[in-house]
């Protein structure tokens, strides 16, 4: 790897090390968010969207609360144009809600845009320009003087503009494009000079926003410079700071966290990390690691797979499966020991808000391997935990309990884990839900009538107080026999009649549940058994609570008869 072509970037900037304050506070409540989808992602489309994706992108974001959109380049296209003018024009923009546009600092553009606004009662329009030393020298061939000029004429241009139009409300933003690998003094300069020019006050601010338009540096660098520029932006109470990262160092939601704690307001993204290269910062994790903080996020994703659904439309791009938050998979644990401690916790959770008397889905959450409740952000719990061959008992027990009403005995769990071990390493691929039960009923609950034992008729009775028999028909290898037993309890009559037919057998353990509530419940029976010398785990379901207790007997006698034969 020819790593002696590179350098490293210098991005410092004058801010003593012992005199930071970001390192030390914590994020309390959500930035301004500002979805950049609509612009900043489309452009970074093989397939821009049309007129209907893009109004179905702008339908989501303001669903889900966002108060600033930015829609698009005007000036760029005409799709974008007609876009703008159809939101104008169709009365689609709540009234709590400000349209962004972007242009930039060029005359002819900005007239474009002011053309395209148009009719929209609140606007905000975003200037832009690279200032980076090698974007002046390769890209605009401009000194540091001549490129101050050339954006303050664009600025001057821009406010007389807009000031042509009254009645409507037209706010200013201005980016000094790669601002992380610009001179900060520069950025002062021309930052503090647009303040003044565009008459920003505190009840009508300026935008200052400030990209890592391609991410150079850790995020700690990103943050000094922030911090650098919150302390002396001049009027700060007039501007409000905001920033734009991107994730080329793949440490894009980072770099926006500590940039709100070095005093950020604002932050601009998109939904799910969409845009250029490697994208921009994802809002969706940023907006969620805030709630999983106990921050209220300010925007709704109470159903994140509808969100996702139409991302993917408009986009034509899959969201990643492990995509933080969002991903099919993200609260899924096939690993044995993260099921176990997931429904251990999960368990814990359902008796701490029994115990508080409030329902589970309000009760303080503690899961571990799980930092936000499934169903907060619209999922079932059936996908958090999946069987394959990594899989443990406890994830096993975990999905029979919760989709079939099935408790096992933890004495239990690991002969049936063990069944479903075989079966996943045999065919390489997950089991269902409904696969996982149906593989009980072929191991444990079909074992009752099907082996060489089998009850053809019985009937039991208490003849006296505490004084059971058992009369049966039982088949034995082919052979019918008729036979009557005597117990303390009817299993005891039970395998008291099985001993006269020449099967010796001796209850280890014995379980039992209802599966349902209510009093017409099916209910469920376990029985560990030691037959002839072969212990065996049997079980029994049955709307009768005996029948099911002498199939869990019956289970287990011919599980130990076929596993020692």
């Amino acid at each position: 790897m020819p790593h002696h072509r590179y350098r490293p970037a210098d991005a410092r900037v004058p801010l003593p090390s012992a005199d930071r304050s970001w390192p030390s506070r914590r994020l309390t409540r959500a930035p301004l968010w500002v979805p950049v989808d609509l612009r900043d992602g489309n452009q970074a489309l093989a397939e821009p969207m049309d007129a209907a994706r893009k109004r179905r992108m702008f339908d989501l974001l303001v669903a889900m609360g966002f108060k600033e959109i930015e829609v698009g380049y005007p000036s760029a296209s005409e799709t974008d144009f007609g876009f703008v003018r159809h939101l104008a024009e169709s009365g689609a923009v709540p009234d709590d809600v400000t349209v962004s546009v972007f242009t930039a600092a060029r005359s002819d553009l900005i007239d474009r845009t002011i053309a395209s606004v148009e009719g929209l009662p609140r606007t905000l329009v975003h200037l832009y320009t690279a200032t980076a030393p090698v974007w002046r020298d390769v890209v605009l061939g401009r000194s540091r003087a001549e490129l101050h000029a050339m954006i303050t004429d664009a600025a001057t241009h821009l406010l007389r503009r807009a000031g042509e139009r009254p009645g409507t409300d037209i706010r200013f933003e201005f980016s000094p494009e790669v601002f992380n690998l610009t001179e900060p003094d520069f950025v002062l300069e021309v930052c503090d000079s647009l303040t003044e020019l565009w008459e920003a006050s505190p009840d009508r601010p300026v935008v200052h926003n400030l990209p890592a338009t391609v991410e150079i540096a850790t995020p700690n660098v990103y943050a000094d410079q922030i911090e650098y520029m919150h302390r002396h932006l001049a009027r700060r109470d007039s501007v409000i700071l905001s920033v734009h990262p991107h994730n080329d160092r793949g440490t894009g939601v980072a770099c926006a966290e500590l940039a709100v704690l070095a005093g950020a307001q604002r932050v601009e993204g998109c939904l799910f990390g969409n845009g250029e290269r490697t994208g921009n910062v994802d809002l969706v994790t940023l907006a969620l690691n805030l709630f999983a903080q106990g921050v209220d996020p300010m925007v709704d994703f109470s159903d994140i797979d509808a969100v996702r659904e139409v991302v993917e439309h408009c986009n034509r791009l899959p969201v990643h499966p492990r995509h933080p938050y969002g991903g099919e998979l993200v609260h899924t644990a096939f690993s044995g020991t993260h099921q176990d401690a997931i429904a251990k916790g999960m368990a814990r959770h359902a008796k701490r808000a029994a115990e508080q008397g409030v329902p589970a889905a309000e009760a303080p959450w503690e899961v571990p391997y799980l930092p936000v409740d499934p169903g907060d952000i619209g999922r079932t719990y059936e996908e958090v935990i999946r069987i394959n061959s990594q899989s443990g008992k406890g994830g096993v027990a975990h999905l029979l309990r919760t989709r079939h009403g099935l408790d096992l005995p933890q004495a239990m769990r690991p002969d049936f884990s063990r069944t479903v071990q075989r079966v996943t390493d045999g065919t390489g691929r997950e089991l269902t839900a409904g696969e996982l039960g149906e593989l009980f009923r072929t191991t444990y609950l079909a074992a009752a009538g099907q082996g060489s034992v089998e009850a053809v008729s019985w009937s039991t009775a208490e003849t006296a107080p505490g004084v059971h028999t058992f009369t049966c028909v039982l088949r034995v290898d082919g052979r019918e026999h008729s036979c009557r037993g005597t117990g303390n309890g009817p299993l005891a009559a039970l395998t008291d009649a099985l001993r006269t037919a020449g099967v010796t057998v001796g209850v280890l353990g014995y379980w039992e549940h209802a599966t349902t509530a209510g009093p017409d419940s099916p209910a469920a029976a376990y029985a560990e058994c030691r037959v002839d010398g072969v212990t065996a785990w049997g079980a029994g379901w049955d709307t009768s609570v005996l029948t099911a207790s002498v199939h869990s007997v019956l289970s287990a006698v011919n599980r130990a008869r076929g596993g020692r034969s």
